[in-house]
């Protein structure tokens, strides 16, 4: 089974070595590249693709976003998520948007093809980590957590300050203003009750939202 793919990735490199990596092992024979979500979106709106390969953070929209988007446009095309974020950081969120898969960059060539391969095909990717963290979920009874209030932009947010990222960090990887991220970390707080970022890391930690190994977040 040959696919149409289109990646959407802001990262050249990735991009081009997942295309050309598709391509080699007959995965797929067309593969179209867009750097951020408006372009994602217009091409969606152009071609009929058997998957689309989106990420969590793009320089115009984050991927959640885009995906809601997607959704209302091209419902039928399956959307699976690529990002550097761990399964448990947002694949709930993405699966509750309409994803058909969430797969951490951290995957080999195997699980990656197998991923597509299998959301092409109709069904859902669950991995391991994914499948703990919709236990974990619904383990809590339809309760809603704290963080689970927040809107993609600040639960994006969140993660970051808890990571030790500063204002100044985030707004250029978020390609937002320093005042737009301050307000983000406002809501947030207020939404969450909780008083300054000491007791947003404390919070983040004990839910594991984060991996804070600097060896597993580079």
């Amino acid at each position: 089974m040959s696919l149409r793919i289109l990646i959407a990735e802001d990262h050249a490199v990735v991009r081009e070595g997942v295309r050309q990596l598709l391509i080699d092992r007959g995965v797929a024979d067309d593969v179209d590249e867009a750097q951020t979500g408006g372009e994602a979106l217009a091409h969606a709106s152009k071609h009929l693709y058997d998957v689309i390969l989106l990420d969590i953070s793009l320089p115009d929209m984050n991927g959640v976003e885009v995906l809601k988007r997607l959704k209302r446009k091209v419902p039928r095309i399956p959307v699976l998520m690529f990002s550097m974020y761990r399964e448990d950081q947002y694949a709930v969120r993405a699966l509750k948007a309409g994803a058909a898969g969430y797969l951490s960059k951290t995957v080999d060539t195997v699980q990656m093809i197998a991923a597509i391969q299998q959301v092409a095909a109709g069904r859902k990717y669950v991995s391991p980590a994914m499948a703990e963290a919709l236990a974990d979920y619904v383990s809590y009874d339809g309760e809603q957590m704290p963080h689970e209030k927040l809107s993609d932009r600040e639960y994006q947010t969140l993660c970051m300050l808890a990571s030790g990222k500063r204002l100044t960090d985030i707004a250029v990887a978020l390609s937002l203003s320093v005042k737009t991220v301050s307000v983000y970390r406002t809501r947030l707080l207020e939404k969450m009750k909780l008083r300054n970022n000491a007791e947003l890391t404390f919070y983040v930690m004990s839910n594991r939202l984060v991996d804070l190994n600097p060896a597993m977040t580079a």
